[in-house]
């Protein structure tokens, strides 16, 4: 393990790299957003009741001050839904667009007792699926699993921090038995950091999250990853990223007669779910035969990684 000391220029750096990458990530989301609903700017500018110049210059991020009155009138132009407006508040103001009170009042499973018969229901369900399909918290950690999911990771060894079935991100990029499950895991290590990256955007002060940007911080080829070649993948990506729309990758099942199979990574939550802080997210496995596999490789998300 690398034990090095990383100074305080080293932080100043990454923060210089963040700041510039959400910089980049605004103009390509709002881009990527217009051409998704092949408007021209001047279709833009006429929904914002202003002149197409001034509206290109929000396209190319040189407005001097956003205001929350005019990142939702370019949210309700764009026909952003929730998350994406949230993402548009981040990458232009670094926020979100209102506070999150809820952690304030929510009720643990065992003080609402309605609360834990839901997640019970919910659990009986998600066993009923085939494909394999789990729920997290905002740290990645996860807490629900169906049986698809646990026996995609049958044959994973023990891990004092890095097991499956207790952090999917730990797992991904961590664990040792992780490339025999993702195959070119170099693609899904790339696609956890910006995962994690966009996760401390939107909860920079959650301890869990800052604990696995540390381990990322103390493995040499990570954090390096971490702070070049993700930031780099990012911009290469542009707009596809950011939407998170049509993930494919490649994972190898233990199961012989399931095997190599593309995989799409699906967000679907239901509203009582986002209300305890949670997400639901489904390895949908399609046959990578009949699949084409984009690179860099997409994500399909309308929550957040």
């Amino acid at each position: 393990m690398d034990t090095r000391l990383y100074t305080g220029a080293d932080l100043d750096t990454g923060e210089a790299l963040a700041a510039e990458i959400r910089s980049k990530r605004l103009q390509l989301f709002v881009k990527g957003r217009r051409d998704y609903l092949q408007l021209s700017q001047e279709d833009v500018a006429e929904r914002l009741d202003i002149n197409a110049r001034t509206y290109g210059n929000w396209e190319r991020g040189t407005l001097k001050e956003w205001t929350d009155e005019k990142l939702y009138l370019l949210a309700e132009a764009l026909e952003m839904s929730q998350f994406q407006t949230t993402r548009l508040f981040l990458y232009a103001v670094s926020r979100a667009p209102q506070p999150d009170v809820r952690a304030m009042f929510r009720r643990t499973e065992a003080e609402d007792p309605a609360t834990s018969a839901f997640l019970g229901d919910y659990g009986v369900m998600m066993d009923a699926l085939s494909l394999p399909t789990f729920v997290i918290d905002q740290r990645w950690d996860v807490k629900m699993s169906n049986k698809a999911y646990r026996d995609l990771f049958r044959d994973v060894r023990d891990h004092p921090t890095a097991m499956p079935s207790t952090n999917f991100l730990r797992f991904g990029l961590f664990h040792p038995d992780a490339p025999a499950v993702f195959v070119d895991h170099l693609k899904w290590q790339l696609a956890m950091l910006a995962q994690l990256a966009s996760s401390l955007e939107r909860h920079g002060d959650d301890t869990g999250l800052q604990a696995i940007r540390r381990d990322v911080y103390l493995h040499p080829t990570l954090r390096d990853a971490f702070l070049t070649d993700m930031p780099n993948w990012v911009l290469g990506s542009g707009a596809d990223l950011v939407h998170h729309e049509g993930a494919v990758r490649e994972l190898r099942h233990p199961d012989t007669h399931i095997g190599l199979q593309g995989c799409r990574l699906v967000e679907e939550t239901l509203r009582s779910l986002k209300a305890l802080g949670l997400t639901r997210l489904t390895l949908v496995l399609v046959d990578p035969d009949e699949t084409s596999m984009p690179e860099p490789c997409r994500s399909h998300d309308q929550h957040a990684a």
